[in-house]
């Protein structure tokens, strides 16, 4: 019991609960101490009890940690502690996870960015291969985006019906393995996987790219705009999805605005005008090439990117709120049909305004302009499109650690990303997707041509994969209806089957192959991953009887001592709770050292069993590890415990100034069998 004076005089007596061990020999459930309060006059006392501000009771054997516990008390961690809340935000409770549920309009912000924003790059994928036969060619520009529109159409409604059977996400990945079994289910995760990551690098070089065809002097600091787009887009997503789809809806939404009304004005002009405006040039392209089956394959695959995105909703049914399955359904109805319109509607106009791809403008550009001109309106929309084009990267931040998120769960993935954040955000698949992002931009020259080859291989491959797992969901059910929608969806499954072989055919040569290399080796590595955690789960297994619970094992207690000070004391005293017999071992240089330590230790009475082992070449870890193999030939099954007395200084800059021998001794000592290692500090004053 410890005496303090307050403010008035009278004394405080604090009753730790080491005190209260030796009255009742258990410490208190609650963790509270009891401070005794003395007045000035004689037989004026009473008690309080205080209880732990960081740590509360909220049921018998039930603890809670509150906020205060991540209030760091040093100036470094404070200062870390603002900048975080700065860019991240305030520490979240699980219990308000139900509370950052999307409703459908702050959904289609999240979910259907990426699907929408497609409508600004997808119509020049087209025109950049039918260009090649010139005039003629171009004139397939719009029969080749119906074709899509009507794929887009099927999809979508396929998607529905995966949204009302599996309310629980997963997509692909959770039909495709529950219904065509694992390794499918690993193939369609590893596509999609691929395809979340490409979306971020496609979707981020296309804001880009649409920044520097209104500011062409930026052109040379393309891959540097892009790598801090991504880094921004992260550090928004790691504020939460409900935070991020606020931020997101206002340029989602001025982006869907803007280009209806560009497709509603320019429509008006072409019918009040003739075929063409006023502003249109004459189209002068001379034709390279024939018009081909093989070239109008192609340009259907490269259009074919417009559909990026159709899944991300079905993934990410849980995050909506309740009723989650109508809500999902409903913003996918929304998402298709804008996009289908969009697609459709910048393809007419391309087509009516003689528009042709070039290196410095991007064709949504050249419509734009078209239609608006150059002034404030054109410059808007060019800032609503570079918007929606880096922005729509968040499809990918919400689908990726998602996914992420389920496989790890079933333990085809790293159970590290099964973490959430300060802000219930996936953290740990929101950091992955976006440094290999930016990897890929860095590696790809931040060129949305040279990455979206490697794009609809991975989206037609989940597509397929999940539509015919809900052709074998509906023939297991049998469900009112079932019939019809296993026709529905058998339908989606040969159309997206035969565009994956069209895709992957007309591809290949130009970087699809990657994918298929890809994928093969995340299936793998994903297996390998399982066994991993099925061979630890089943060494680790309770025994099934209680009788043949784990004996205690044979404990080897060693205490390396340097010098012989409080720090040495201390361990050893520590070391005598675990075991009666230490062994303390101190690592000697010089031969003369023997007969001074030994004279040191017996003047200080120590009764622990003391080994000097003498290093005549000067290394202190080699030999000890040496010392402690050697005591392991002779028990195997015997646990070594290292005890390391170790200096805390007061101040951070002065650890310099001590040899980091516990550090280096408890890596040496990591990854040993049977061995253990504890630290015991002893912190110096100021």
């Amino acid at each position: 019991m410890t005496d303090q004076t307050n403010r008035n005089g009278a004394k405080r007596e604090t009753e730790t609960p080491a005190r209260r061990d030796e009255q009742d020999h258990a410490i208190h459930p609650d963790l509270t101490t009891l401070e005794v309060h003395r007045g000035k006059r004689e037989g004026d006392k009473y008690v309080r009890v205080m209880r732990s501000d960081h740590i509360r009771r909220v049921a018998p054997g039930i603890l809670r940690a509150s906020a205060a516990v991540s209030r760091p008390s040093g100036k470094i961690g404070r200062l870390y502690t603002r900048l975080k809340v700065l860019l991240v935000g305030k520490p979240l409770p699980s219990e308000a996870e139900k509370d950052e549920r999307l409703n459908k309009i702050r959904a289609l912000a999240v979910f259907s960015s990426d699907a929408i924003s497609s409508s600004a790059y997808a119509t020049e994928e087209i025109l950049l291969v039918m260009v090649l036969a010139g005039a003629v060619g171009l004139a397939y520009a719009i029969p080749i985006a119906l074709a899509i529109a009507f794929l887009l159409a099927v999809v979508s409604f396929s998607y529905r019906q995966t949204v009302h059977a599996y309310p629980h996400g997963g997509g692909s990945y959770t039909v495709s393995r529950e219904n065509l079994g694992t390794q499918a289910g690993l193939v369609a995760a590893s596509a999609l996987l691929i395809d979340y990551i490409l979306t971020v690098a496609v979707s981020i070089s296309a804001g880009t790219a649409a920044l520097t065809s209104a500011a062409q002097e930026l052109y040379p600091y393309r891959v540097e705009i892009s790598v801090a787009f991504i880094i921004l887009i992260t550090l928004i997503n790691l504020r939460g999805i409900r935070e991020s789809g606020t931020i997101f809806a206002l340029p989602t939404y001025l982006f869907i605005f803007s280009l209806a009304s560009i497709i509603v004005l320019g429509t008006l002009r072409i019918i009040l005008n003739g075929t063409s405006t006023p502003s249109t040039p004459p189209l002068h392209v001379e034709g390279i090439e024939p018009v081909t089956l093989f070239m109008l394959l192609h340009a259907f695959a490269a259009g074919s990117v417009a559909m990026s995105g159709t899944e991300a909703i079905a993934n990410g049914v849980p995050a909506f709120k309740a009723p989650e399955t109508k809500n999902a359904a409903t913003t996918l109805t929304w998402m298709s049909t804008i996009l289908g319109f969009f697609f459709v509607g910048v393809t007419f106009l391309a087509h009516q305004f003689n528009i042709v791809p070039t290196e410095t403008e991007t064709v949504i550009s050249q419509v734009g302009r078209t239609v608006l001109g150059t002034g404030a309106l054109y410059a808007i929309f060019q800032g609503a499109t570079m918007l929606i084009l880096v922005l729509a990267a968040n499809t990918s931040f919400s689908g990726f650690p998602r996914l992420a998120y389920v496989l790890a769960r079933d333990g085809f993935m790293p159970h590290q990303l099964t973490f959430r954040g300060d802000r219930l955000a996936f953290t740990n698949g929101i950091v992955v997707l976006g440094a290999v992002a930016a990897v890929l931009v860095i590696i790809f020259g931040g060129s949305t041509h040279a990455l979206i080859p490697l794009y609809a291989v991975g989206v037609f491959l989940s597509f397929t994969l999940s539509q015919a797992g809900m052709v074998r969901h509906w023939w297991k059910t049998r469900e009112p209806g079932w019939q019809r929608s296993m026709v529905i969806n058998g339908a989606g499954a040969v159309l997206t089957g035969i565009i994956l072989l069209v895709v992957g055919g007309v591809k290949f040569q130009l970087g699809a192959w990657i994918v298929f290399i890809l994928i093969p080796i995340l299936v793998i590595g994903f297996n390998g991953i399982y066994q991993h955690y099925d061979r630890a789960a089943e060494q680790l297994a309770l025994p099934a009887a209680p009788s043949a619970a784990i004996s205690p094992p044979r404990q080897i207690v060693i205490v390396p001592v340097g010098d012989l000070n409080r720090a040495a004391l201390r361990a050893l005293a520590f070391a005598r709770a675990i075991t009666p017999e230490p062994l303390a071992v101190r690592i000697v240089y010089e031969p003369h050292e023997v007969t001074t330590f030994r004279r040191e230790w017996d003047a200080h009475g120590t009764s622990t069993s003391l080994v000097l082992l003498e290093s005549p070449f000067r290394s202190f870890t080699e030999p000890l590890l040496a010392y402690i193999d050697a005591l392991h030939r002779q028990d195997p099954e015997a646990f070594i415990t290292i005890v390391l007395p170790e200096v805390i200084p007061a101040h951070w800059w002065e650890h310099a100034l001590h040899n980091q021998t516990a550090l280096r001794l408890k890596a040496a000592l990591l990854f040993r069998k049977n061995t253990v290692t504890v630290n015991v500090p002893y912190h110096l004053d100021r």
